[in-house]
């Protein structure tokens, strides 16, 4: 936890704001989704992670704290998605961070490698939808997680864009068919995450900030704190939420 993180959570109320409610987290472990686990448990929430790597979920579970638990899960397997969540039991919010994805072009990519991207990304936040909505308990929430190449073309992310824009798609219509459960989608630009690894990182890095109004990319826990305002707000369903720095209007 960074200073000023263990600061905003010295001054909240006592319990926190998801004190007593539990809180699934897919992909979990490490980045964006160890990050939202991280801002649940400075709330007072109960936190499930979930990811493929099992020394990655044990590393995370320790790292949270007594109230927290993990689960080893490839989320893009059906089957192990139903017995994932029909051992987790009840819960009040599911949050699906899992992200494996192909950034190269049309023309050079393998097409097995940019199918086998919808299956981790997009089929997988299906399936963690289609079998955690049944165990959400009343007033709980969904919230998929996107990407701004959905809406901005960027080259070598064919297959992103296109994986983006159909989960952007596929929230807003559970909004409707799961309603009272409120689904929203977490639409981050450029986050200096593991994700974001090889030798290009800092390049790469480094031409975003120089390009967007932030002047520097963002933070995984700066994406956890909209994650946390899309489970608390109680009016907030249906909705696409930016946080990309400016990238969008530049």
């Amino acid at each position: 936890m960074t200073q000023s993180q263990a600061t905003n959570t010295a001054s909240r109320p006592a319990g926190g704001r998801l004190a007593g409610q539990r809180v699934v987290v897919i992909g979990g472990t490490r980045g964006i989704g160890f990050a939202a686990a991280q801002a649940v448990a400075a709330e007072g929430g109960e936190v499930v992670v979930a990811s493929r790597n099992p020394g990655h979920v044990a590393r995370a579970v320790a790292a949270l704290g007594p109230s927290a638990s993990g689960h080893a899960l490839d989320i893009g397997d059906r089957q192990a998605a139903a017995a994932f969540f029909a051992q987790v039991g009840p819960f009040d919010h599911l949050v699906t961070t899992a992200a494996q994805v192909l950034r190269k072009s049309l023309l050079e990519a393998d097409l097995d490698e940019a199918r086998a991207s919808f299956e981790g990304k997009f089929w997988g936040q299906v399936h963690a939808a289609r079998f955690g909505a049944p165990l959400i308990r009343p007033g709980g929430s969904i919230v998929l997680v996107s990407g701004i190449s959905s809406r901005r073309g960027l080259g070598g992310m064919a297959f992103p864009s296109a994986i983006n824009g159909a989960i952007e798609a596929l929230s807003r219509s559970l909004a409707v068919s799961l309603a009272p459960i409120r689904v929203n989608t977490v639409s981050p630009g450029y986050i200096d995450t593991p994700g974001h690894g090889g030798a290009e990182r800092s390049a790469v890095l480094k031409k975003v900030a120089a390009a967007i109004p932030a002047g520097r990319p963002g933070r995984p826990e700066e994406v956890a704190q909209a994650i946390v305002y899309l489970i608390t707000n109680p009016f907030s369903t249906g909705t696409v939420l930016d946080i990309d720095g400016g990238h969008l209007a530049s």
